[in-house]
């Protein structure tokens, strides 16, 4: 008999991401806001902690957003607020686990053209715990509307037409083009 246990739950449902992949992340997003954070792990120096409730804050007005809510049975809701903020102009990044049979990733991933998966190979080892998660984990960026333009260092771009892979000191087209 299989423990299902191991697979869906843990002793908390707080992962903290480890530092080495949020830094990483970090240098390509530049993160201002930590939405999902304890005072013990947040990772920016603006952080919505389970007091100041970020499901019911704004998340816009910050510059780009890190968040690895708690994985418990309210994920589809941060989820959610992330598409939703996405819609207001935040970029929202968000490591969750790539339980993609399951209805949020449905209903707020898959099939939204400002979404952009990236599956984790292999299994991450979070800071707080003693071994590997038990679970596959995906990044999710939420951009705002391709539609919209944004304005970074003077130069008026579309956020699609940025390679984020590319973005170090200055700005650099998926065309290979004009750099700002």
């Amino acid at each position: 008999m299989i423990n299902k246990s191991v697979y869906m739950s843990s002793n908390s449902n707080e992962w903290e991401t480890p530092q080495d992949f949020f830094n990483a992340l970090d240098e390509i997003y530049h993160f201002r806001l930590d939405a999902a954070a304890s005072a013990e792990n947040h990772k920016c120096p603006v952080y919505f902690d389970e007091e100041k409730d970020a499901l019911a804050l704004p998340w816009t007005g910050y510059g780009p957003v890190w968040v690895n809510p708690p994985y418990g049975r309210q994920i589809d809701k941060w989820v959610a607020k992330a598409a939703e903020e996405s819609k207001s102009g935040a970029t929202i990044v968000m490591l969750i686990p790539a339980r993609t049979e399951t209805r949020y990733w449905h209903d707020y991933i898959f099939g939204n053209p400002n979404a952009q998966v990236t599956f984790i190979r292999g299994r991450l080892k979070f800071s707080n715990a003693k071994a590997s998660a038990p679970f596959p984990s995906a990044v999710v960026v939420f951009r705002p509307s391709l539609s919209s333009t944004i304005s970074v260092d003077g130069c008026e771009i579309s956020p699609g037409r940025i390679d984020p892979l590319l973005r170090q000191e200055h700005l650099y087209f998926e065309d290979g083009g004009t750099k700002c």
